[in-house]
């Protein structure tokens, strides 16, 4: 028993250092002076990843007219209304790809603009994201040692009592032995795991409190929206339209019934290559996972998630939001649409 004990101690200390070891060099990291966020939008996409950036286009849009409310999740572009930024360009250009005029159409199409997904580009270019499926091994690894050692509590037990009838010389029980290494072995497995769901990095986090910061007494509704999504918006009105088009990302997704991809300018800026994930969830502020109705869900299939698991939210303007790293389904029905979900970021 003294062997497997040993055994037990050795795998779960190279297992946790291990771990911690590559989780800790994967991280991307900045380089050179104290980098900072350099406008509203890569604020919001700190907050709350692209859907926090059509946001806050959307409710700049609506705010002073530019979009104007047809109907419940309806919205009408007035007649030449322009653009101040790339997001609301690529809101305008969703908008005449959505002859319905559906926010929650409009929403899904604008994050999945180039302009806006390649502001996540350039955030982890510049060591403030990770890039989307950066932590999903080291989160699984994680869960796994923590679920493994959380097994082996338990099954010590018996083998405790194997090797009292086997030796009964009042040796030191066998839990007693490894108890001390699989408690480590789970706390560290979920720290580590819980680390890798945070999107931002700890430079990221620095750079989002700063510009928060600087605006802490503007509370305008598109500012508030940049900088804590949806959350931060308190208009009821534009809540009203905004929230329910949030939930609808699956919908539209599901109704797009394609798998996007978008280009990434390479670190020397000479070339291009289609990546087959999209940026579709970002951290509140140094959390982790997306949020359903909190606009940082992204439906499409083919897009990686922080965090695991999904969330789902009953449907209202037209359509329900299910936002989940792999393996969901939403189904529509005339009033909004349902989700399950098994996932495993």
């Amino acid at each position: 028993m003294n062997l497997l004990a040993l055994a037990i101690w050795i795998a779960v200390a190279a297992s946790s250092g291990l771990l911690a070891l590559g989780l800790y060099r994967s991280r991307p990291r900045s380089t050179g002076p104290a980098p900072v966020l350099h406008d509203l939008s890569e604020a919001a996409f700190m907050a709350g990843g692209p859907g926090a950036v059509v946001d806050t286009a959307l409710v700049s849009m609506l705010g002073d007219g530019r979009l104007m409310a047809g109907g419940p999740g309806i919205v009408h572009v007035r007649p030449g209304a322009r653009a101040a930024d790339p997001a609301e360009r690529a809101v305008l250009q969703a908008h005449r790809g959505a002859p319905s005029g559906w926010l929650y159409q409009v929403r899904y199409a604008a994050m999945l603009d180039p302009a806006v997904q390649e502001t996540g580009d350039a955030l982890a270019a510049r060591g403030l994201l990770s890039p989307p499926g950066w932590g999903r091994t080291w989160r699984r690894w994680g869960l796994t040692q923590a679920v493994v050692c959380g097994f082996l509590v338990p099954m010590s037990l018996p083998l405790t009592f194997v090797a009292f009838a086997l030796e009964p010389d009042g040796q030191v029980p066998f839990i007693a032995k490894v108890l001390p290494v699989l408690l480590g072995g789970i706390i560290v497995g979920a720290l580590c795991a819980a680390a890798a769901k945070r999107r931002i990095t700890p430079a990221g986090r620095r750079a989002l409190r700063e510009i928060r910061s600087h605006y802490v007494n503007d509370r305008t509704p598109h500012v508030q929206t940049a900088l804590f999504g949806l959350r931060g918006l308190r208009d009821p009105f534009l809540r009203a339209q905004l929230v329910p088009a949030a939930r609808g990302t699956r919908l539209a997704a599901a109704q797009s019934g394609s798998r996007p991809a978008h280009r990434s300018a390479s670190s020397s800026g000479s070339s291009t290559e289609m990546l087959p994930m999209l940026w579709c969830a970002g951290s509140d502020g140094g959390g982790s996972g997306s949020s359903c109705g909190g606009g940082s869900g992204c439906g499409s299939g083919s897009s990686s998630c922080s965090g695991g698991g999904s969330s789902c939210s009953g449907g209202s303007s037209g359509g329900s939001g299910c936002s989940s790293s792999s393996g969901s389904s939403c189904s529509s029905s005339s009033s909004g649409s349902s989700c399950s979900s098994s996932s495993s970021s």
